[in-house]
């Protein structure tokens, strides 16, 4: 480990949060000596963030509670044009309603995690800035002329996701393009707008990033930083954010919180100790003990991941309910009125309704084929009860005491079908 002596290059380290940084020992003396202001973007293509973007929130949060600036930056300019880092095929082109549409469910999450001032130099508090009020005002000859110039197509030919793209003789337009040069513009506005000295990416970000160091000093004669962490994926090679081909999204109106409480519940073993780093604020030394746990102990620190890591998104209430919802369901074998919970109209059952149609109803198969396979997999239960003939029919008997029917997937997939 090295031996940073900025206590926000020193927590960022210690918590996995650092893969490359363009010049480390100017960077911690200048984070040691005082506030310095950091930015990350995040693009409008979704109304809502998914877990996969809970890096860069806790880095940005990270800022702040070490006495730093962080700056959000929305991409309301850069979401016009897409991001092809990594991307085999272009992305999909996006209305400006659209993406302003996206932006103001983005910003909803971050009031979770930062508190946001006026964006005045001396308020201290995070900022939220938008590209597109200064990017949708560029004169386009006059940008090429200017800024044009210090950018070198052979090394930005060079770049990795951009190699790829090649090799593979995959499409890569001119708009893609220039995402490149407008993000390097993006953080040489950042800072002379705020005086931002600090760009934070992914690994896969890293060309980007640079750029952006690059034109700054050369335009402005300035030196400023960049600063990558590991692209993030699960023990056993899974992309961060998707569970089962669903995004898990990390606002409540995409996903309830006890979705998500469970998503961080499933954890897988070889995980807990790095998540519990990554995404709570719990402290190192505990957190040191934690890792420990085996058997029975380990499944008790997932639920406390699982609390923690949804406290910080949904709130303390939310969390706790959460988790009781989970302990009835689970531990008690009660049913929890927290649970998911879908409608079906009592003529329909009186007309005897099909196991099938109603697995696709809960939403725990995505089709009358999925449905099949969880029913021969014997992973499929009414009432607590396992399905075995998939000619079922859901009949006025199987309402249990509370008045609903119970739908499981497994041991922790379960939805509340009730009549209306």
């Amino acid at each position: 480990m090295s031996e940073f002596k900025s206590l926000l290059l020193k927590t960022l380290e210690e918590r996995g949060f650092i893969k490359q940084i363009s010049k480390p020992e100017e960077l911690d003396k200048l984070a040691l000596e005082g506030p310095i202001t950091g930015y990350i973007g995040f693009d409008g293509t979704a109304d809502s963030l998914h877990v996969g973007s809970l890096t860069m929130i806790m880095v940005l949060r990270i800022m702040q509670k070490t006495g730093h600036r962080p700056i959000a930056l929305m991409g309301g300019g850069t979401s016009m044009v897409g991001d092809p880092s990594f991307k085999s095929t272009d992305r999909p082109m996006l209305t400006i309603d659209d993406i302003n549409k996206n932006l103001e469910g983005i910003k909803s999450i971050f009031a979770q995690y930062l508190e946001f001032g006026d964006g005045s130099k001396d308020d201290g508090r995070a900022i939220m800035a938008n590209n597109a009020d200064w990017l949708c005002e560029l004169n386009y000859m006059d940008f090429l002329r200017d800024y044009g110039v210090h950018f070198s197509v052979n090394r930005m030919l060079s770049f990795e996701g951009v190699k790829q793209r090649m090799d593979r003789d995959q499409h890569l337009s001119f708009l893609e393009f220039n995402y490149m040069i407008l993000q390097g513009y993006d953080f040489l506005e950042l800072h002379r707008r705020y005086g931002c000295e600090l760009q934070v990416g992914g690994s896969d970000q890293w060309g980007n990033i640079l750029n952006g160091v690059e034109l700054t000093r050369r335009v402005d004669g300035n030196e400023v930083f960049a600063l990558t962490t590991p692209l993030l994926t699960t023990a056993s090679g899974q992309k961060m954010g998707k569970s089962e081909g669903n995004a898990i999204w990390l606002n409540e109106e995409n996903l309830p919180a006890y979705d998500y409480w469970q998503y961080w519940r499933n954890t897988e073993d070889a995980d807990v100790g790095r998540f519990l780093r990554m995404f709570t604020e719990l402290p190192i030394l505990e957190i040191e003990k934690l890792e420990k746990a085996e058997g029975a102990e380990l499944n008790e620190v997932k639920k406390l991941l699982a609390t923690e890591v949804t406290k910080l998104a949904r709130g303390t209430k939310a969390a706790e309910k959460a988790a009781e919802t989970a302990r009835i369901t689970f531990e008690t074998g009660g049913l929890s009125a927290d649970l998911p919970t879908v409608e079906l109209a009592k003529t329909e059952l009186e007309a005897g309704y099909g196991v099938l149609s109603a697995l696709v109803l809960a939403g725990l198969a995505t089709s009358n084929g999925e449905a099949r396979r969880h029913i021969k997999g014997g992973a499929a239960k009414i009432n607590d009860q396992q399905i075995t003939d998939e000619r079922l029919t859901l009949a006025q008997n199987d309402l249990n005491d509370q008045g609903v029917i119970k739908l499981s997937i497994g041991k922790k997939k379960h939805v509340l079908i009730k009549l209306v």
